[in-house]
């Protein structure tokens, strides 16, 4: 589909509307000039022959009529100047006494309009008796030419008045579309500029309010951007340096534990096989050290992926975090409540709440210094999965909890579930983290 510049869009509708206005106006005015044409000249036609006819009546009264010598003097008057007077003598012949006055430098409209705002040409046909009993036909005809000749005029000012109009509507239109386009280039590019990445980028402000509330949303966003950029980024890194880090303790517990225990494990077995008198105590010093291993194995286990998430389900696996950290913590009372339904929960979604739940626990033992904490899962009516982890420890200020990395990682783990992420605490108020994740 091909795109139109709104500038073309606008003139295109200042020309059709310019169009629209000009035919209705011109029928207007034509119907307008047409009814003033037959209004002027019935009532110069019915003048002139009241006129006439009285002066011919007074005159013949008084025995000195001379229609030849009057009649001249009468269609000089400007009221006669749209008629064409005429007399016919008893002999037939025709006098005319035309009161039409044109000039040399009038204008004369077109045929065109002629025929559009004439009409039938009203006349009127009067006997008359001279002074000397003869009988003459005064016969009295419209002419509109002048009347058309003067609405013709009227209509040219009318039209050349719309096409100025339009003309000073395109100029206007064109001068406040080039300063509004400057605009919408400065915010284009800026838009090209945060596509790339460069959130830093502000626009100016702008003259034009709504612009200028344009550029104010857009810096805003940009910031927003920026800060979310800058946050993801330093999460990104300490992921990767958790991640490295645990690479390490990996690497020294495989070294330390696994390493150590199995060499010790080849020693005692190649004492027994050399001194077969010390079997039994050799074999209850191995069974000591696979135990430690299994012990060491499963707590590594516990860390990279708890296996009782995959078997048991969520309320499991979260009970028995409970459990650990209630053995390693005792003086902090932990209490869960959970139904059953979540086991039924899409594996993405369970993983990520769990995580949840182990870092807000890890945050309260290190940072809370709380006696009792709480943690609260429940779907909605609406298939909402609610988690609320509460602790009635010291708490602390937002301000405080946006330096640490815990936070971003739970915001970043519920946005990726579309979900929304809420913290509420004050200083000695505990805190409370609300997470509400879509499960449809």
């Amino acid at each position: 589909m091909k795109t139109v510049s709104l500038r073309t869009q606008i003139n295109i509708r200042i020309v059709v509307t310019s169009a629209i206005i000009l035919i209705f106006g011109g029928i207007i005015a034509i119907w307008q000039a047409r009814q003033s044409v037959k209004t002027e000249l019935d009532s110069s036609l019915n003048l002139a022959a009241q006129l006439i006819q009285i002066n011919f009546h007074e005159a013949a009264n008084s025995g000195s009529i001379n229609a030849n010598a009057w009649l001249p003097r009468f269609v000089s008057l400007e009221q006669t100047r749209h008629l064409i007077i005429e007399i016919r003598q008893p002999d037939g012949q025709i006098v005319n006494f035309s009161g039409k006055r044109i000039t040399a430098s009038e204008v004369q409209p077109p045929h065109w309009f002629i025929a559009l705002i004439s009409a039938q040409s009203p006349k009127i046909e009067q006997q008359l008796t001279d002074a000397n009993g003869e009988k003459l036909s005064l016969i009295i005809q419209a002419d509109p030419i002048d009347e058309i000749g003067e609405a013709w005029q009227e209509s040219r000012m009318f039209f050349a008045t719309l096409l100025m109009m339009t003309l000073i509507t395109f100029i206007a239109v064109n001068l406040l579309f080039n300063k509004s386009l400057m605009a919408i280039t400065v915010i284009v590019d800026s838009l090209k500029a945060i596509e790339q990445g460069h959130y830093r980028q502000k626009l100016p402000e702008f003259s034009t309010q709504e612009y200028d509330n344009i550029a104010r949303a857009i810096n805003h966003m940009t910031g927003v951007l920026d800060d979310t950029h800058r946050e993801n980024k330093a999460l990104t890194l300490h992921t990767l340096q958790i991640q490295e880090e645990e690479r390490q303790h990996l690497a020294k517990e495989l070294h330390d534990e696994l390493g150590q225990s199995l060499t010790a494990i080849k020693i005692m077995a190649a004492t027994a096989k050399a001194d077969q008198t010390k079997t039994e105590e050799i074999a209850h010093t191995i069974i000591s050290v696979c135990d430690h291993l299994i012990t060491v194995v499963r707590s590594m286990m516990r860390n990279l992926h708890p296996l009782v998430l995959t078997e048991l389900g969520l309320k499991a696996s979260l009970e028995d975090l409970l459990n650990h950290w209630s053995q390693r913590y005792p003086q902090l009372a932990l209490t869960l409540q959970c139904p059953d339904a979540v086991d039924r929960l899409k594996q993405n979604v369970t993983i990520q709440v769990f995580r949840i739940v182990q870092e807000c626990l890890t945050n309260i033992i290190r940072h809370a210094n709380a006696h009792e904490a709480k943690v609260t899962l429940e779907i909605t009516t609406n298939n909402v999965l609610r988690l609320i982890v509460s602790d009635y420890g010291q708490g602390c200020s937002l301000a405080e909890m946006q330096k640490g990395f815990g936070l971003l990682g739970m915001r970043e783990r519920v946005k990726s579930l579309d979900g929304e992420l809420a913290i509420k605490t004050e200083p000695n108020q505990g805190m409370t983290i609300t997470a509400d994740i879509p499960i449809v």
